[in-house]
């Protein structure tokens, strides 16, 4: 038996004259659907699988369907006699296309055994000549396969050679997903060893020495491991020295390590080939000339074994010298490599005479994670899940790590400038301030953490961006915008359009044990953003001297003026002082999502041009509708029929005026203003998306009874949805809610943390407050009857969506993300709000 190696990803192209019994040999090694067979091609484009003339339009097919193989990263197994050089050279072709190891199985069985076989099957027809032909091309092509481009040629020669024939595959030497971390991922280092060693230990590694003194490894803590991203050597004092204690770490398993362009330089001068000395590889050498000549062996076989890139963690993070695109992820080609090594340029000079290099991470929109070097940057920066880890330290900057999958950077400062820096260090990276019109316009899409990538339509995202720049606060402001919330389904109750049943049913479906109802204000959604003091508010967010804070509507409007406003947060501020919750999150900012009430106090001319103007206008109609009907009575006419729709509609009109005033009281500036909290957003230290509701709710009691003047108790009840008793018991807590005038209440997984379809909370409104949403005599039952066909269905998928995009926002802000990267996701859930859908729901 031989066994023989395949990658687990490449294009098998099997090569023996027609009877050698590659389909067979195909169907024995390879899975259904692996296999593209020329035969069924042409069955395919012409019904007859031997039909000789269809071999062109058959050839077309086979080729497109390897294309399509390929490109989705599947292994594909060519079944044709490939005898010829140009069948063969047309699908080496493809492999480069793809990025894909073209291997070549080679089944040398003898004509006349074929011959034979070919004779007893009745569909074949053609002739002894054709297979010698055959014959004659596939023992010519046997000398150069390998020339050809073939990666691996493996030769079967005879049938018994084919008969004991196994295969196993291989993954590829990038893939390296079985190793989940976690990593200590180290940008360049370039002979910067005293800096490498202080950033190890600052890791929690523990240095290993020799004898001599030098670091020749490290032992990792908990279990975690290093990976370095290249670029090892030159410019800095002392290459020989990284090199001795990175290779020693990758030969024990305490690190991982992928090339760099200068590694990839160094090869070619040890190796003899004429390169130009520059950049610092004079130098290396002649350090490496001082070391033994097996040292310099060692070296060299390290550092032309390393792979270009490395895919880690089930494909979620890749590590690349200068990055890499998606869809080269796990591919092994020259220009992968190339890429890994050198990025992509655009074929210019800055100023500075140095290539201008293509920003592939702007247009980066993979579900891994790419961390590279290459280019240095002053400080690590998100970009489409992507970041540059090369922070200059050999030019004076700093070495840095980051933690994965923490996400945690970990910097130690270079020791001295060690190599002058041709451009300046601060000319590598964009203002982490400034916003351009291409973070948010056109067709990207913004990839969150809860959702994968939430794509936006360009006509959305401009009519966002006129409602953002004409009305919006300052961007500094705004890290945060909270998602719409649905309703449940539609009730089934009599007399209800929505009911408590429904959301408990959704919930129960969706695996949560238990729910919190919590009291809907009727009032205005409003974000708070409250710093401890002004240091905070200006460091953090830009804020002008003496600004402690701000508090904006849910499309990122101011809610009071600059006096009003400072006030607010002033008295919010001292609130959280005296709740002593500045020091339990150990934080000096926060971010708050609240009701503002009264209604009136934002909604005034909305309810006196909306609702009031509509209730009045409406009753002096109904009653001058009744003074007729009373005459028409007065006559004998027989109007009871219209006189009892008039009633009704007289007292569905005096509930639907009773529903909006229950929400109006008179207020004056911030005095009579109330505010209710539900939900502590963020902090410096975290978010808080992981902690239950009712952790929340405790929080929100502690600020009320320490400024009961500013804030308002939200009221609620914890439901145990396996317990019909205690879903009873929500639901007439619900009734008894909206009896007394309540608009209703927010139903929530008490757990919080909401994953996949689950909602992060649905409304259930009050049958009266319904009333200001669907009209007054929406009860009336024809209407209510047609009101049961709404479709809820675009509604809570847009809150799913604007949820993980608000969520993505603040884990963007505490990581300290640049203002775009966080107004990306910002921009987004405003953008989302211009989708069409019932503005009812």
């Amino acid at each position: 038996m031989s066994t023989f190696d395949i990658p687990d990803l490449s294009l098998v192209v099997l090569v023996g004259i027609s009877g050698s019994g590659k389909s067979s040999f195909a169907a024995q090694h390879f899975g259904p659907y692996e296999t593209v067979s020329s035969d069924a091609c042409r069955g395919m484009v012409s019904n007859d699988p031997n039909l000789q003339s269809a071999t062109k339009d058959a050839f077309a097919l086979l080729e497109f369907l390897v294309a399509i193989r390929l490109r989705a990263g599947l292994l594909t197994v060519v079944d044709a006699t490939n005898v010829q050089p140009a069948a063969r050279k047309a699908l080496i072709a493809l492999a480069r296309e793809h990025d894909v190891l073209p291997v070549a199985v080679v089944l040398d069985v003898p004509e006349a055994l074929c011959a034979q076989r070919n004779a007893d099957r009745t569909d074949r027809t053609f002739g002894r000549d054709v297979l010698r032909r055959q014959q004659s091309q596939l023992q010519r092509s046997m000398r150069g396969l390998s020339k050809e481009g073939f990666r691996s040629v493996h030769v079967l020669d005879g049938v018994d050679a084919v008969a004991s024939a196994q295969f196993v595959r291989t993954p590829l030497r990038s893939d390296r997903r079985e190793l989940t971390g976690p990593f200590d991922v180290i940008g360049d280092i370039h002979g910067c060893l005293s800096e490498l060693e202080t950033l190890l230990v600052a890791l929690g590694y523990t240095i290993q020495r020799d004898d001599s003194g030098r670091p020749v490894g490290a032992t990792p803590p908990c279990g975690r491991t290093a990976v370095f991203v290249g670029d090892y050597v030159d410019r800095g004092p002392d290459s020989v020295g990284v090199l001795r204690l990175v290779m020693g770490m990758v030969g024990t398993g305490a690190a991982l390590a992928v090339p760099g362009n200068h590694e990839n330089k160094l090869v070619k001068a040890l190796r003899g080939r004429k390169v130009t000395a520059s950049h610092g590889l004079a130098e290396t050498l002649e350090q490496l000339d001082a070391e033994p000549e097996e040292f310099r062996r060692e070296v060299l076989e390290f550092c032309d074994g390393l792979v270009a890139h490395l895919v880690l963690d089930g494909g979620k993070l890749v590590v690349a010298h200068a990055g890499l695109i998606e869809k080269y992820h796990n591919r092994a080609s020259g220009r992968v490599r190339s890429f890994a090594l050198y990025g992509d340029t655009t074929g210019e000079t800055d100023e500075f005479g140095l290539p201008v290099r293509y920003p592939w991470a702007q247009d980066y929109r993979g579900s891994a994670m790419v961390l590279y070097g290459h280019t240095p940057v002053p400080e690590v920066e998100w970009e489409n899940n992507t970041a540059c880890l090369d922070t200059g330290c050999v030019f004076g900057g700093k070495l840095t790590a980051l933690r994965y999958p923490e996400r945690e950077v970990v910097s130690v400062p270079a020791e001295k400038v060690w190599y002058e820096p041709v451009r300046p260090m601060g000319g590598f990276t964009r203002d982490a301030a400034s916003l351009d019109l291409s973070d948010v316009i056109g067709p990207t899409g913004v990839e969150t953490s809860l959702r994968g990538r939430v794509s936006i339509r360009a006509e959305n995202a401009a009519g966002a961006l006129e409602v953002m720049s004409r009305f919006a606060l300052a961007p500094q402001w705004l890290h945060y915008l909270p998602p719409t919330m649905a309703p449940s389904r539609t009730s089934a109750r009599e007399g209800y359009l929505e009911y408590p049943t429904e959301a408990f049913d959704a919930y129960r479906a969706l695996g949560a044990p238990r729910v919190i109802c919590e009291e809907k204000h009727m009032g205005s959604r409003v974000v708070l953003v409250v710093c401890r003091d002004g240091a905070t508010a200006t460091a953090k967010f830009g804020a002008p001297q003496g600004a402690l804070g701000t508090a904006y509507t849910r499309t990122g409007r101011p809610v009071f003026d600059e006096t009003l406003t400072g006030q607010l947060i002033s008295s919010v501020s001292d609130a959280i002082e005296q709740a002593g919750v500045w020091d339990e999150l150990a934080s000096s900012w926060l971010i708050l999502d609240c009701e503002l009430m009264p209604w009136s106090a934002k909604a005034e001319g909305l309810i006196k041009t909306e609702y009031a103007t509509v209730a009045a206008v409406s009753r002096a109609d109904l009653e001058a509708e009744a003074a007729i009907l009373a005459s028409a009575g007065s006559r004998g006419l027989d109007v009871s029929e219209l006189q009892g729709r008039n009633t009704v509609r007289q007292s569905n009109l005096g509930e639907f005026t009773a529903a909006y005033r229950r929400y109006v009281w008179p207020t004056d500036g911030v005095n009579g203003v109330r505010i209710a909290p539900f939900q502590i957003l963020a902090s410096d230290a975290g978010t808080y998306a992981e902690r239950p509701h009712e952790w929340h709710l405790d929080v929100a009691d502690r600020l009320v009874a320490a400024a009961p003047e500013v804030f308002a108790t939200t009221r609620r009840i914890e439901v145990d949805l396996s317990s019909p008793e205690s879903v009873a018991a929500a639901e007439k807590w619900w009734e008894e809610l909206t009896a007394e005038g309540g608009e209703g209440m927010v139903v929530k997984p008490a757990a919080n943390a909401p994953r996949g379809k689950m909602q992060p909370g649905m409304k259930v409104r009050g049958r009266e407050y319904l009333r200001l949403i669907y009209g007054a005599d929406y009860t009336d039952p024809d209407r209510l009857t047609a009101l049961r066909n709404r479709n809820v269905g675009h509604k809570q998928s847009m809150a799913l969506r604007e949820y993980a995009l608000g969520m993505e926002a603040l884990d963007r802000s505490v990581r300290g993300e640049p203002l775009y990267r966080i107004h990306q996701a910002v921009f987004a859930v405003l953008a989302l709000e211009s989708e069409p859908v019932d503005p009812r729901l």
